[in-house]
């Protein structure tokens, strides 16, 4: 027994130390934790129960008998984080460079299934040079198991993935079929082929992190949605992310819980009343919301996709950001909207939409890139949503786009505009131009044709009152009212229930 006894504890000692206490000192040397590091460091202590210590592949080709570990390079398991259970699991660079193999993807695999079965979220922090070239088509096995697990898993629970350092090749599709993915500055990249494969077919040279460095996710791409300088500011952020995140899709949102909220003036101090001036929409979320976290922050940064807490409530907020790009929506913003949205609405979080809006983005590019198709995804979104929806129209909200950013006629269910709010399918100027066009020319005074004009066009047509008496804006607000009239609007949607259509599924405009 004691032998027996012996030999678990070597088995042990061997898995704990991965590759080697020199590989692992050479991963600390280049700045990244160790899988087991990252782990203990996400974890609450003592709380990971690691499942499948002893997993080792069963390879015998080139001289992959003398290249075996315990765990297969996969460190995974169960724990908790700030005390709400959690799915975890690690590649450890330090074996055979955290590369897949047939028995390392089937312990993933299960690991996906435990989440599931558990009903919680699973994070995956990925550290990997690629497929086992030695297990051949074994490895890319390995793969398709992960992947259909994650697509399984979509819409159950959250699952989020870190990368911590290389992601190539079909590598890169898990992370893509999550819900989040981390990327840590200067230490990871993603890319399907990498800078020797691309210059060797194609003749174009680049370096690994401007191919598929976290700068270049995170705001060219729109790949990763959060980048951050280290590991421990990534680990961080998954955990700050998950404060605002369901265990899975059957946990109902809380109601938000306030006393008497006092009139902000704010509002009125960081939004000019001329619609030619921008400003920063971030300001506005921050007097509405206790706390918050923007998604995919350097990307499509011409509207804003952000999960806040507001009465101890969870909400995600999309808002149009007037300082870029006037706030415009174009194809990248788009499908950072729709993809934020459909997230939203499969985990029961109720969506704030802060509007101020001048249209779909026009020009070539832009149409022959698919504005219709991309544009389309956001309509389907709110669209498809029976979450709690609530729209604040600050100023402007015009065409198609005030239609798709959660109007009345999408299933918002309420619909709140200030007193400057110009409601119109286009602006006054623009309007005036195409319908006086004949007599601005004919005018003894041009110039004061059109401003009489304008001014009687938004007194027709443009402002809230208009919208208001059809029935689409369903009050109009003070500036300084938003944050209680907001919080009065979650509180008296609370238990609400829409069910959609009986159907297998929809076919959005991907």
């Amino acid at each position: 027994m004691n032998d027996k006894n012996d030999l678990l504890k070597s088995k042990r000692m061997n898995a704990l130390l991965g590759g080697g206490q020199e590989k692992a000192a050479k991963q600390r040397a280049m700045g990244k934790m160790t899988a087991r590091e990252r782990i203990a460091y996400l974890c609450d202590p003592s709380s990971f129960m690691e499942i499948g210590t002893f997993v080792r592949h069963n390879c015998q080709d080139f001289s992959m008998a003398d290249e075996c570990f315990e765990g297969d390079g996969a460190v995974t398991g169960i724990g908790t984080i700030e005390g709400r259970k959690v799915c975890v699991y690690a590649q450890d660079f330090t074996v055979m460079g955290g590369s897949l193999g047939k028995m390392h993807g089937r312990k993933i695999a299960r690991l996906l299934d435990v989440a599931l079965t558990l009903k919680v979220p699973v994070i995956g922090l990925n550290d990997s040079g690629g497929a086992r070239i030695q297990e051949g088509v074994d490895s890319l096995s390995g793969y398709g198991e992960i992947f259909y697990r994650n697509s399984r898993a979509s819409g159950i629970i959250p699952q989020i993935t870190a990368i911590m350092g290389p992601c190539a090749g079909g590598a890169v599709y898990s992370p893509a079929l999550t819900d989040f993915i981390f990327m840590v500055d200067r230490t990871s990249q993603m890319f399907i082929t990498g800078p020797q494969v691309i210059k060797a077919v194609t003749g174009e040279e680049i370096d690994a992190q401007s191919l598929g460095g976290s700068m270049t996710h995170s705001g060219i791409s729109g790949v990763c949605q959060f980048a951050f300088p280290d590991d421990s500011s990534t680990l961080d952020g998954i955990k700050r992310l998950l404060a605002y995140l369901p265990q899975n899709c059957y946990e109902k949102h809380r109601a938000p819980v306030f006393g008497d909220i006092p009139l902000d003036p704010g509002f009125s101090a960081v939004v000019p009343t001329s619609a030619k001036k921008s400003y920063d929409m971030k300001n506005v979320i921050s007097l509405i919301a206790d706390d918050w976290m923007e998604v995919s922050e350097h990307y499509a940064r011409n509207i804003i996709t952000a999960f806040a807490h507001i009465g101890g409530m969870s909400i995600g907020i999309v808002a149009s950001q007037p300082n870029c790009m006037a706030g415009c929506i174009d194809i990248n913003a788009s499908d950072k909207a729709a993809r934020f949205i459909r997230f939203c609405d499969s985990f029961n979080i109720p969506i704030l939409t802060l509007e101020d809006v001048t249209g779909f983005l026009p020009g070539i590019a832009q149409e022959k890139g698919g504005i219709i198709r991309h544009g389309a995804k956001m309509i389907y979104a709110y669209s498809e949503c029976t979450v709690p929806l609530v729209t604040v129209i600050l100023r402007k909200a015009y065409g198609g786009a005030y239609i798709s950013m959660a109007s009345k006629e999408l299933g918002a269910d309420m619909v709140f505009a200030w007193p400057d709010a110009e409601i119109a399918v286009m602006g006054s100027e623009g309007a005036v131009n195409i319908l006086y066009r004949k007599e601005i020319k004919s005018a003894p005074d041009p110039v004061s044709f059109r401003a009489a004009k304008m001014e009687e066009y938004e007194e027709k047509f443009s402002n809230p009152y208009q919208a208001a008496k059809n029935g689409y804006v369903d009050d109009v607000i003070l500036p300084e009212e938003t944050k209680r009239k907001v919080l009065y609007a979650f509180a008296a949607l609370d238990g609400k229930e829409k069910h959609s259509p009986e159907k297998k599924h929809g076919n959005i405009p991907l």
